[in-house]
């Protein structure tokens, strides 16, 4: 594991690398984006690729729309909108980081421009204004902030353009790039939605719209109303490598393995052929998490070799490695973290180290789960050093004022915290620790770049009381981590074991019956 680990330092790599693959001395299909038609003042000729710049941006294209918008403006430098979208191109509303090193900085370049045209319709210089919010005063006015002007800018450019769907649209993605973690009522969500599925209804080629729907219900309360939109997406744009990944975030919702695991080699296969690192990172670590769904560990294993290839090859390829993305490190940390924790490889688990320059709550994923793989094998005291490095993590996290991470990160406290105290033979420690735990990842959501928390921290609770001998409340854990988390094999195991060991006959037969349907082909009807 520890070679394993030395591979992974490769990832001060961004996402992007030199170099075009044989994949373009080919004849390539025709390309399928979907279907946007986004009036605007600028000349007639550039239009068609100004909507294809548009479909793109819609798909999370983000270079390549960026390049589509600067040639547009190549062709009609009085097109305002043109530097509109280049603008957006810089704004990646539902990742992490919002903005890459030097993105706002080119932003503002460009919605600096496109405030200097005069050749502008009303709906137009509504779309301005509200990016031109966004970059206003950066970085006096933080973030945040400046995200909810421009939702509000947005609000007011819907609320004037009624019959206009990208003024929709686009609205529908301010309201879900700000909708808070811990709204827990998904309100945001909901309000985006009762914009987006009428629109669905009247134009169901358009890729924005089902990309969106998806996202506005990638949680446990709303899975099932995207389900639809997820077996439609990768149809209705498959140029787009984000488009044949996205519906797998439904479809692990929904505990539709098999599903994810064809969106994800399809996603992943697209993203290597268009050089995007980042993208297919992201599949290959949905694809990490059904496989172990499925108990298909000879695909698992083939997943980190392949990863540790793609590393090294990269690190050929590179001469001068810029700056680390959060998208490639979270997703090439998570992987092996996954492959030792969902198997309960525990001394693999307390070899992970942290990838250099890792940012602090990536780190924090190895650092944790280290600090488990020591607690399950009683090594206290080597449990205790990764607790207090992680306590250390969390306090930098939140003195810089990054409370959804600094939350995460006093989860992961509270989880080594419990395991430690069952391996100490504390009576009462390892339930309030835990239950702590899972309290708080009750309360939060999740981000877009993740499946959902690594062991969730209800699933273990249920473990730490099986532990305790107390199969019973075991039981009602493990079902309540799979109403968040359908189809999740170890809350299914354990809660066949606490099922056993409470003689609750009818759950032992449901259980197994579960466990044993687990890699059969999807047959949701949701």
């Amino acid at each position: 594991m520890r070679k394993t680990c030395q591979f992974l330092f490769l990832l001060s790599v961004t996402w992007f690398y030199g170099g075009k693959t044989a994949a373009q001395h080919q004849h390539p299909a025709p390309e399928r984006l979907g279907s946007v038609k986004f009036t605007t003042s600028c000349h007639s000729a550039v239009q068609p690729r100004f909507n294809r710049a548009v479909a793109l941006l819609h798909s999370f294209a983000y270079d390549e729309a960026a390049k589509e918008f600067q040639n547009v403006a190549s062709e009609d430098q009085t097109c305002a909108m043109a530097y509109w979208g280049a603008a957006m191109s810089y704004y990646h509303q539902l990742w992490e980081p919002t903005f890459l090193p030097g993105g706002e900085e080119k932003g503002r370049a460009e919605i600096t421009k496109a405030l200097t045209m005069k050749k502008v319709s009303p709906r137009e210089s509504g779309f301005i204004s509200a990016v031109a919010a966004l970059y206003s005063n950066s970085p006096s006015v933080p973030l945040r902030d400046r995200m909810l002007k421009y939702e509000d800018g947005m609000g007011r450019v819907a609320s004037q353009n009624p019959d206009d769907p990208e003024s929709q649209v686009f609205y529908a993605l301010a309201l879900l790039s700000v909708a808070p973690l811990t709204d827990k009522t998904h309100a945001n969500q909901k309000k985006a939605l009762a914009i987006l599925e009428p629109l669905y209804a009247k134009y169901p080629q358009h890729p924005g719209i089902a990309h969106y729907l998806i996202h506005a219900c990638d949680n446990a309360e709303m899975a099932g109303h995207g389900l639809q939109a997820a077996r439609d997406y990768s149809l209705i744009a498959p140029s787009a490598p984000h488009a044949l990944h996205m519906p797998s975030h439904i479809f692990t919702r929904l505990g539709m393995w098999n599903d994810s695991v064809q969106s994800n080699l399809a996603a992943r296969k697209a993203a290597h052929e268009h050089g995007d690192l980042g993208e297919e990172l992201h599949a290959m670590d949905y694809l990490m998490y059904a496989y172990l769904q499925l108990g298909r560990d000879p695909e698992a294993t083939g997943l980190l070799a392949d990863l540790k290839n793609l590393l090294a090859d990269l690190k050929k390829k590179m001469t001068d490695p810029p700056a680390q993305e959060f998208k490639v490190s979270y997703a090439a940390t998570a992987m092996p973290v996954r492959f030792a924790l969902e198997r309960g490889r525990w001394s693999e688990a307390a070899e992970l180290q942290p990838l250099a320059a890792a940012s602090p709550q990536v780190s924090a994923v190895s650092v944790w789960a280290s600090a488990l793989g020591c607690a399950h094998q009683h090594n206290v005291a080597c449990a205790k050093s990764g607790m207090f490095k992680l306590a250390q993590i969390e306090r930098g996290l939140r003195a810089a004022g990054n409370h959804h991470w600094a939350d995460q990160v006093a989860i992961q406290v509270s989880e080594v915290s419990a395991w430690i105290a069952l391996s100490s033979g504390d009576p009462r420690g390892p339930r309030v620790f835990m239950s702590r735990a899972a309290d708080m990842e009750d309360g939060l959501e999740k981000l877009p770049l993740t499946p959902g928390p690594i062991l969730p921290a209800r699933e273990q609770l249920g473990e730490i009381l099986v532990g305790l001998k107390q199969p019973a409340p075991a039981l009602k854990e493990f079902e309540t981590s799979l109403k968040q988390a359908p189809g999740r094999r170890n809350s299914l195991a354990g809660a066949l074991q606490a099922a056993q060991q409470s003689d609750q006959r009818d759950k032992v037969k449901t259980y197994q019956s579960a466990l044993s349907n687990l890699s059969q082909p999807s047959t949701s009807t949701h």
